[in-house]
């Protein structure tokens, strides 16, 4: 790694050597300057320096250079969806059209993922992208236990779809096809929990 350094300045006088890092080096986590003090890395006038010391001006403060920021947001982590879970997700689809989805969600299923939570929605809406660039959103949720329709947004940048109520009055309207694929989802959605449950043991 390579180093910096910096010479204190006469209004740096007397205040702590973490206190220098806030004003010159804002940027540096406090984790970061603790763990150079205690290996060694950072010094003052080539003795090795802890956060709390007091500096003088004239002095030589050694360190090394803090490791680049990723730039931009981390990529999500998606997980790879068996033939089972796109059954599931399409089996789901009760409307579909160039701006929404409507899903008719089983109870058991969660609505995005948590702790102890693999299989969700949320995680089965790639298998629905298709040949978009990017994967649809959830507009709303629906707590675990509760069945019912789910607004989807196709793509992302659609997140409020210009009528999402024409949406839901379609999935009130075909009753017939709602209970017929809640069945259909909410076996595979128990299977799916199931498989869950049993790899965690």
């Amino acid at each position: 790694m390579s180093g910096d350094s910096a010479i204190v300045a006469e209004e740096d006088d007397g205040i702590r050597l973490d206190r220098w890092f806030k004003r010159h080096r804002p940027g540096t986590p406090h984790a970061l300057i603790a763990r150079w003090a205690r290996s060694g890395e950072l010094t003052i006038d080539g003795r090795k320096a802890d956060v709390s010391d007091r500096i003088e001006a004239g002095q030589t403060i050694a360190m090394p250079v803090p490791p680049a920021a990723p730039s931009g947001p981390r990529p999500r982590k998606e997980k790879a969806l068996s033939p089972a879970d796109i059954a599931l997700a399409e089996a789901m689809v009760i409307h579909r059209d160039k701006s929404a989805l409507v899903l008719d969600k089983p109870p058991g299923l969660a609505t995005q993922g948590g702790t102890k939570t693999d299989s969700h929605v949320d995680g089965l809406l790639g298998a629905l992208q298709g040949d978009a660039a990017v994967r649809p959103k959830l507009v709303h949720r629906l707590d675990k236990d509760t069945s019912g329709a789910l607004l989807v947004a196709r793509p992302p940048t659609c997140r409020s779809p210009s009528n999402p109520d024409r949406a839901v009055r379609r999935c009130t309207s075909t009753k017939k096809a709602c209970r017929r694929n809640r069945a259909i989802a909410s076996s595979n959605a128990r299977a799916t929990v199931r498989r869950g449950s049993n790899c965690s043991r």
